[in-house]
């Protein structure tokens, strides 16, 4: 990204269940016609099979987190955990259609969420390429052209993965957490990465309440460096739309730039660095994502 005395921010909505597609999508879109801002979705478009992490609240760290988010996107706990959930690329087609249609950036997220959550690390490169190829297929039937894009689910990404994307016809990709845009390998779509925490990793930890979260946010973004913020359509679309709307009032009132990730992208600039991703055991939580390695390897020098 080029030197700018503007403060650039891209911004990133994962829309990762049914409920989030049909219900915060359609809020997110009305608040973001109102400020005049474009950013880019990220849907998961398979069955909504998300209910069945419901079984997880027996896991003492995850049951944990569900109680200090305050039960943030409380209905993601229940759909699909008795039966197939509802296929969301076919019943909100027509929401999909309207991000698409008012200038958002649309990608693809997931097929199945849950199970890439709960199985990507292992999945062979054959069973990453169907999962992979049945979210193209219909979230470009949805959209009548190519899927451009693409945001790996719970930032959850490998080497396997990785090389498996490189079939379609994807811009760029956002799998990791980070610090600057960069390729993976040479002739890789370059990746880029999320920078700033979520509602759900910070809220409840460290000091950090609905009064102060803001401001926490704010203050984390920089002039000249990369700036991307991830919301949920399940958490920032429904029970904190208030507080997301504060934020981007906040935002708005410091001239802070909202965008979509693909704008970033400064076309002029033909290499972008080359760096990789690891895999990060997240104490506590159960869970990993992947960090950009050589942030991590910083971190640790450090």
């Amino acid at each position: 990204m080029k030197q700018s005395s503007q403060t650039i921010v891209g911004l990133r909505v994962d829309v990762d269940t049914y409920r989030g597609a049909r219900d915060g999508v359609p809020r997110l879109l009305k608040l973001f016609d109102e400020y005049q801002i474009h950013a880019s979705f990220f849907f998961s478009v398979g069955p909504d099979n998300n209910g069945r992490q419901f079984w997880r609240l027996w896991h003492p760290a995850y049951f944990k987190r569900f109680i200090r988010t305050s039960f943030a996107g409380v209905h993601y706990h229940f759909n699909g955990a008795l039966w197939r959930g509802p296929v969301i690329g076919r019943r909100v087609a027509d929401i999909i259609q309207c991000a698409d249609k008012a200038g958002h950036e649309v990608g693809l997220h997931a097929w199945d969420h849950h199970k890439w959550m709960s199985k990507t690390e292992q999945m062979s490169p054959l069973e990453l390429r169907v999962e992979l190829e049945k979210g193209y297929q219909l979230l470009s039937q949805v959209l009548g052209r190519d899927v451009e894009c693409s945001a790996a689910a719970g930032w959850r990404c490998s080497e396997p993965t990785l090389t498996e994307k490189e079939a379609f016809p994807f811009r760029y990709n956002s799998d990791c957490r980070g610090k600057f845009i960069f390729v993976p390998a040479q002739g890789m779509a370059p990746q880029i990465p999320v920078t700033l925490p979520t509602y759900e990793e910070l809220i409840g930890r460290h000091g950090i309440t609905r009064k102060n979260y803001n401001q926490h946010i704010l203050e984390q973004i920089k002039t000249n460096q990369l700036n991307v913020y991830n919301i949920h359509a399940e958490v920032e679309g429904s029970a904190q739309f208030g507080l997301f709307k504060q934020w981007l009032q906040l935002a708005t009132e410091q001239q802070f730039i909202i965008v979509p990730l693909g704008a970033l992208l400064d076309k002029d600039y033909i290499q972008w660095p080359k760096d990789g991703i690891v895999n990060v055991d997240l104490s506590g939580d159960d869970e990993w994502q992947s960090h950009q390695a050589s942030v991590i390897q910083q971190s640790v020098d450090d």
